[in-house]
């Protein structure tokens, strides 16, 4: 599935089962409590908290994949509440990255080295 396609899958369901769009600022509080979630799950893994409960973490790879898949969600219909092609958008955010930092990562030594922080 390709980004435009994802945009039109998530525009068809909103109009069949959604009934409309929730306004770009509820959206936005939205992104914002599943950027959270994400954060829990991507710190409580990769980071030095811990789950409650060994079932959650058990579940963990789980519970970010579908957070992501939230946090995506809600970007599209962002994305498509406010007119942005985000293939567009993506490709164009390449370019520029590409043409700026083409050689600024390479020559960071703070890259080279295998530290995670304290």
């Amino acid at each position: 599935m390709t980004i435009r396609e994802a945009q039109e899958q998530v525009d068809h369901w909103i109009k069949t089962y959604g009934v409309r769009y929730f306004h770009e600022l509820t959206n936005l509080g939205i992104l914002v409590e599943e950027v959270g979630e994400l954060s829990r799950h991507l710190v409580r893994t990769y980071g030095e908290q811990s789950y409650k409960r060994d079932d959650e973490a058990a579940q963990a790879k789980e519970h970010i994949r579908e957070e992501m898949a939230d946090v995506l969600w809600v970007l599209i219909c962002l994305a498509n509440q406010t007119g942005v092609d985000l293939t567009a958008a993506f490709e164009s955010s390449m370019k520029k990255k590409t043409m700026r930092d083409h050689q600024r990562h390479h020559d960071n030594p703070k890259l080279h080295e295998e530290k995670r922080p304290d």
